[in-house]
């Protein structure tokens, strides 16, 4: 193993009760690599919706509950500071990501169709496997991610995730230049990112959440807003197809709002598409209108939620084109010791933009 790092101990936020937003801070052992992994120093951790999910043991599709002092996160960026046997690249030195998929076989059906995170041996970040909420973590080499030059790692953790969800699912959409693209949420984690890649790739944004979020989402792009509390589901639709001339080609429901999964369809326009990023706290909440859909050749992507998020070819273009095109990501920095409360802001529906732990 090669080394360039001397810390004595391992910070981490584990999930003190699983089913409770309680969080702890502890002091672990820092790990060796074995072969075919790099040790990561990690400095900065994006917080995710879905880290607070696996703390509340909200997600039932998933085969167990996140187990008491589990290591969460899943957005982590650092310096790689030893690397295992066989290890060539990354390099001691380089700048990396941690994403949600820790590791993936890379032979089987779903990994050569580019469907890495259904593999079924993937290994989870922050459920299965040790996450990004520690100061020094464990990365199989070949899952890495490299960060780009032009970009700083605070804007590079949220990426890691939300980033790669937004990018690869409008990707996946073929969306065109001039497509109106409605994002449901807009001002959120997610959608803040969303309204960004959606404006590289040359759509048109209409942006809807509530009215304290609109100045967030006019200034990284946004064409127009609407204030979901101020219309009926009714009127919220008749504006949607009045600024988007008969509805939108594309709607991203970043929120688990169970109202906007209700409204979704109403929004799209004739072969428009449907991207389900956010998860509703209950199921039945879309509900497809059969003839609506056969008339209009509505198409309701496939679900691409943050634990179905892209492959590693779409991460590394997801953070190419952040630092090319100078994506920005709304964070606000916390202490690992503010976990609890974060996951408390959420489940309030209190934050702006992106939460990022400063691991340094």
């Amino acid at each position: 193993m090669t080394s360039k790092d001397s810390e004595k101990c391992n910070r981490a936020a584990v999930y003190a009760e699983p089913g409770t937003v309680k969080t702890e801070v502890v002091e672990l052992p820092i790990p060796t690599p074995g072969p075919g992994e790099i040790l990561v120093r990690l400095l900065y951790s994006g917080v995710c919706h879905t880290d607070y999910a696996f703390c509340m043991n909200k997600i039932s599709s998933l085969p167990v509950p996140t187990a008491k002092g589990q290591v969460g996160g899943h957005e982590g960026v650092g310096e790689v500071v030893a690397q295992g046997a066989g290890v060539d690249f990354p390099e001691v030195g380089e700048k990396v990501g941690i994403k949600f998929a820790a590791d993936a076989c890379l032979s089987c059906t779903n990994c050569l169709e580019g469907f890495e995170t259904g593999c079924s041996k993937l290994k989870v970040s922050g459920y299965y496997t040790p996450g990004t909420f520690q100061q020094y973590c464990l990365s199989t080499a070949r899952y890495a991610t490299p960060i780009p030059e032009g970009i700083d790692l605070v804007t590079a953790a949220p990426l890691m995730c939300g980033g790669i969800t937004v990018y690869a699912s409008l990707k996946r959409s073929r969306v065109q230049s001039g497509d109106w693209v409605l994002v449901s949420g807009a001002g959120g984690g997610l959608g803040h990112l969303a309204i960004q890649y959606a404006k590289v790739m040359g759509a048109r944004v209409l942006a809807l959440d509530i009215g304290s979020k609109e100045a967030l989402c006019r200034e990284v792009g946004a064409d127009n807003f609407i204030d979901v509390l101020q219309l009926s589901a009714e009127q919220l639709a008749s504006r949607v197809g009045e600024i988007t001339s008969g509805g939108a080609k594309i709607a991203m429901i970043c929120t688990g709002n169970v109202q906007a999964y209700e409204q979704a369809l109403s929004w799209l326009g004739f072969r428009g598409t449907l991207i389900c990023l956010g998860i509703p706290d209950k199921e039945g909440a879309l509900r497809p209108e059969i003839s609506r859909m056969i008339d209009r050749e509505i198409r309701i992507q496939e679900p691409f939620s943050a634990y179905k998020a892209s492959n590693r070819l779409e991460a590394k273009e997801c953070l190419e084109i952040a630092a090319r095109k100078g994506i920005k990501v709304h964070s606000q920095l916390r202490k690992l010791e503010e976990l609890s409360d974060v996951f408390q802001e959420m489940e309030d529906g209190k934050v702006k933009g992106r939460v990022v732990l400063d691991l340094s």
